[in-house]
């Protein structure tokens, strides 16, 4: 299957790949026929979902390891590696992700913020500044953020979330400024864009919720299908845009 789908070829990085959106992203990307790298703070977690990709996409090209994303120097070592051992990087999926709320705003808790700040900036600040220059260089590179519908729209009692939510996607929306102007007088090839979803549903979460709607939550498995659908856009189609996966609100 791997070699011969829309992404073959193609070397793309799986930042917080442990989870289930990761594992279905994983999985996805390599029936597209990427080489797909893993990465996520949790080992067995990340063997876990690398095990299940491989298995599942017939032995595809499947790798992981655990990386601190919150150390920039082990972050840069990791970009460094995937490029030597890969000849380059064509993608970077951010799905780091992490969740704090509170029952109203004025009981909203700074430590949330600070938790939320290293999880959902600090992270896209890491993985963007690492690999930005080898994306660049890529004639098909992608830095894929995920996102909420919340940083357009904050409730009250996600302050801290929708706030970490929004300075990622500006973090991100900057470095397809970088991409446009290191493309400039030339047709784009790389892209930073963000996919909007209101919030992730996967199977667990649906049998531990047999009666539960999720109106407008998002199966992990179609976010992974438009995370691969990503490289299908020309550059300068989803450079710098948000991509909605859920309604507007």
């Amino acid at each position: 299957m791997a070699g011969n789908g829309a992404l073959s070829g193609a070397v793309i990085a799986v930042a917080g790949a442990g989870g289930p959106a990761g594992r279905a992203t994983l999985l996805r990307l390599a029936e597209a026929g990427a080489t797909v790298v893993g990465a996520d703070n949790d080992p067995e977690r990340l063997a876990e979902a690398v095990d299940a990709a491989r298995y599942s996409a017939g032995g595809a090209s499947v790798t992981g390891e655990p990386v601190d994303l919150l150390d920039l120097e082990s972050t840069r070592d990791w970009a460094a590696r995937i490029e030597k051992d890969f000849g380059g990087v064509d993608g970077v999926v951010h799905l780091v992700g992490g969740w704090r709320g509170s029952e109203t705003f004025i009981k909203t808790s700074l430590d949330d913020w600070d938790f939320l700040e290293l999880l959902l900036i600090r992270t896209v600040q890491h993985t963007s500044l690492a690999f930005s220059e080898a994306l660049q260089r890529s004639d098909r590179g992608r830095y894929v953020l995920i996102s909420a519908a919340g940083a357009t729209k904050p409730t009250a009692g996600n302050a801290a979330y929708a706030a970490a939510k929004a300075a990622a996607e500006a973090w991100t929306l900057a470095m397809a400024d970088f991409f446009r102007k290191a493309g400039a007088g030339a047709e784009l090839s790389s892209a930073a864009t963000i996919l909007v979803v209101k919030a992730l549903v996967h199977d667990a979460m649906r049998a531990e919720r047999p009666n539960a709607k999720f109106a407008g939550f998002t199966d992990v498995k179609d976010l992974a299908g438009a995370i691969a659908d990503v490289w299908e856009k020309p550059a300068g189609e989803v450079n710098g845009n948000r991509l909605w996966l859920t309604e507007k609100p």
